[in-house]
């Protein structure tokens, strides 16, 4: 029997299949295989090539912002926590015992030395008064008597009408009445003093308290609370403190009567309360902090500063004239001490070792290791080495 050779081609094989189906098997496991390929391209090798192309200093620069170095007067501050003291407070007593009658003052207004604050009754003194004033001139009668008397018996005794025992008897009384004329005039003043203290007068120039007493009251002189009280605010006194090693450059600028500038700031040093100068510097240090307290002191015009209000004191000690200045944030610390990166006009990173004078602030005063126009980085070193490739960006300006 004769099979023709398209009949043999179609036969199946010993596995069952025919070639046409052995065909499709392999096209599928040559398609898997690219797309395992494909995914150990997109995987694997590109995030490996994209990192070594990231970390090699010739293929990318790295951002950076870059700031320029500057020359300026920079000011050298001595910092201190403080307080707000008044130069003087006062409370307000009476000095007499008595009913209070009216209060002329309200709470929180400024008054000013001999203003009148309250009354009480002035009554009873008026009646001492009277009283004094009256024995007063009785005294007087009788003085002006014994001297008449007096000067009788001085020309009975020429005439040796009447002893002189006499005589002197009358001298001694017309003493005696001269005497008691004193005393009498001594409690005149005295009536009229008392008299005087029911009109209670402020002693200073200052912010008056709450009211401690309400008319209608019996007030003592012993009484240990008194009226009200009075704080002077205009002018005031900060006091601060300072470790113990800046005090000889204090005593110093003291010494040559240096006018030494003082400002207070807030409790998070951002706004500035008041400007003043410093006042004195206390006579001696403590030793459980090592500090010791400086007093400055404030015009407060426009009440800046409160009694015991806490603030932060900024003492200028001097004026660095064309100091070298870089921003703070760009000072790096490593084993070989202080360094910044410049950015060179290749546009490559050079780690600089630098000598910092002071810091102030957001500002720093370099000694030695840059120049006047060189671009230190402020912002990127994080990402930086020595000769990397930087592209250098403008620091912000904030207003």
């Amino acid at each position: 029997m004769e099979v023709d050779e398209d009949s043999r081609t179609q036969q199946p094989g010993p596995d069952g299949r025919d070639a046409h189906g052995r065909r499709w098997w392999l096209w599928l496991l040559a398609a898997g295989l690219l797309a395992v390929g494909a995914y150990l391209v997109l995987t694997v090798w590109s995030p490996a090539r994209a990192a070594r192309t990231r970390t090699d200093p010739a293929a990318r620069p790295v951002p950076v912002v870059a700031a320029p170095v500057r020359t300026h007067d920079m000011g050298v501050y001595l910092t201190g926590l403080g307080s707000v003291t008044p130069l003087n407070t006062v409370t307000v007593k009476s000095r007499v015992d008595g009913q209070l009658m009216s209060v002329r003052f309200r709470e929180g207004q400024t008054v000013n030395n001999g203003d009148l604050l309250a009354e009480i009754d002035p009554r009873p003194f008026q009646v001492m008064l009277d009283q004094a004033e009256g024995q007063l001139a009785r005294d007087r009668a009788l003085l002006k008597n014994a001297q008449l008397d007096l000067e009788r018996y001085k020309l009975l005794v020429a005439k040796d009408a009447i002893p002189t025992q006499q005589l002197d008897t009358q001298e001694s009384l017309v003493r005696q009445y001269e005497g008691a004329i004193k005393t009498d005039q001594a409690q005149v003043d005295n009536a009229r003093l008392q008299l005087t203290y029911c009109r209670i007068t402020s002693p200073i120039t200052g912010r008056v308290g709450l009211r401690l007493v309400d008319p209608g009251n019996i007030v003592h002189a012993t009484d240990a609370n008194g009226l009200v009280i009075i704080t002077q605010l205009e002018p005031i006194t900060v006091v601060f403190t300072i470790p113990e090693d800046s005090l000889p450059a204090v005593l110093d600028g003291l010494g040559h009567g240096v006018r030494m500038p003082v400002d207070a700031y807030d409790r998070e040093q951002r706004r500035k309360l008041a400007s003043g100068s410093l006042l004195t510097v206390d006579n001696q240090i403590d030793p459980s902090t090592g500090t010791v307290r400086l007093k400055a002191l404030f015009p407060n015009t426009d009440s800046g500063l409160f009694p015991n209000q806490f603030v932060n004191a900024r003492l200028l000690l001097e004026v660095k004239r064309g100091a070298t200045v870089v921003p703070a944030v760009a000072i790096q610390r490593g084993a070989r001490g202080a360094f910044v990166y410049v950015v060179k006009p290749d546009q490559t990173a050079e780690a600089r070792p630098i000598k910092v004078g002071f810091i102030e602030g957001d500002e720093a005063s370099i000694d030695t290791g840059l120049r006047v126009g060189e671009q230190v980085v402020v912002d990127g070193a994080d990402r930086l080495r020595d000769g990397v490739r930087v592209e250098p960006q403008p620091a912000r300006v904030t207003s």
